[in-house]
């Protein structure tokens, strides 16, 4: 289904828990039309957190001294890979800063490796790179590729980002991962600074023009350092109605609950899905890594996030009805 800007505009300012109530229901029985009552795990290691880029609102962006650098060997991301295969998961994300230590035919030879090695999708979270970059990581065996536009908004997006960077750059790499034939991934922050109804109105209609195979959305959380840290995060109840309406929107596309969301809600991973999210990334990345790579303060990177607890995560996914799926869980139109 497809909404009208009248109908977005009234579910994002109500208050009527009735009708949210009714609107988190569809959200989850569209959900189920597809995928059942299968939660997909992916299996997400943290490369680096050096990145060349300066975004205002991020706790791992170039100018933040106080951020304890780490950058995993090769040999360091084979090892997390290997441990999660042999734990069930057969989708692994490699995500990290935009790190150009690695360069793209480094990124290429690790991405050669792991699809030789395994039977499982690669799915790439790096940044902004060349059309090349993305069409030499995909003829060396990435399946997925995750970047987030951040706001559909252009000028928000100026106030967000130093002046290198712009929305029309972003856009322009997920059109060119898109023609490469990725399943691509794009989301947003909900309760970013000077967002509003009016920009996600803006996200929902990119989203939509975009139809991307797997979006990725949680609350924006400050991070101590940077320009936006005395901002509040976002909310639950925003984020709650986002997730529902592109659930409702993109029937089939792949949608976390997000380490961010359960980071502003002990509860907050449950109400994801419960909002119609159908996907949970636990983290598999060495353990000095899941503490050192902090976009936002108080991130929750051990637990039922880490790999130490897959087996608790399914029993709590059990309690309200769901489970998990390790299968790679592509994208199908």
């Amino acid at each position: 289904m497809i909404f009208t800007d009248m109908e977005l505009r009234e579910i994002l300012l109500t208050e009527d828990n009735v009708f949210l109530e009714e609107l988190y229901s569809r959200a989850r029985e569209a959900a189920k039309a597809t995928f059942s009552n299968k939660i997909y795990i992916r299996a997400l290691i943290e490369f680096s957190n050096y990145c060349k880029e300066g975004c205002y609102y991020c706790g791992i962006n170039r100018t933040k001294t106080s951020v304890k650098r780490f950058r995993l060997k090769e040999e360091e991301i084979y090892s997390a890979v290997e441990s999660a295969y042999e734990a069930g998961f057969r989708t692994f994300v490699l995500q990290g800063g935009e790190d150009m230590h690695f360069t793209d035919e480094a990124f290429a030879r690790i991405i050669s490796h792991l699809h030789e090695t395994y039977d499982a999708a690669i799915t790439l979270s790096l940044g902004v790179r060349s059309k090349e970059a993305y069409k030499m990581f995909k003829d060396a065996g990435a399946d997925r590729f995750l970047l987030r536009h951040e706001t559909a908004d252009a000028e928000i997006f100026k106030k967000l980002h130093p002046a290198e960077q712009s929305l029309e750059r972003r856009l322009r790499a997920i059109y060119d991962l898109k023609e490469l034939g990725y399943q691509v991934g794009t989301g947003f922050m909900v309760g970013a600074p000077y967002t509003s109804v009016d920009s996600y109105i803006k996200d929902v209609k990119l989203i939509r023009d975009i139809d991307p195979a797997m979006i990725g959305m949680g609350p924006f959380i400050p991070s101590k350092g940077t320009r936006f840290e005395s901002y509040p995060h976002g909310t639950v109840e925003m984020t709650r109605k986002l997730l529902a309406v592109l659930r409702l929107e993109h029937p089939k596309a792949l949608i976390p609950s997000t380490t961010a969301l359960n980071t502003i809600d002990d509860n907050g991973r449950k109400l994801g899905i419960l909002s119609g999210a159908n996907v949970i990334m636990p983290n598999v990345s060495p353990k000095f890594a899941r503490e050192s790579y902090n976009l936002y303060d108080g991130k929750k990177a051990s637990g039922l996030e880490a790999i130490e607890g897959v087996r608790a995560l399914n029993d709590y996914l059990k309690e309200f009805g769901y489970e998990i799926e390790f299968s790679r869980g592509d994208y199908n139109v």
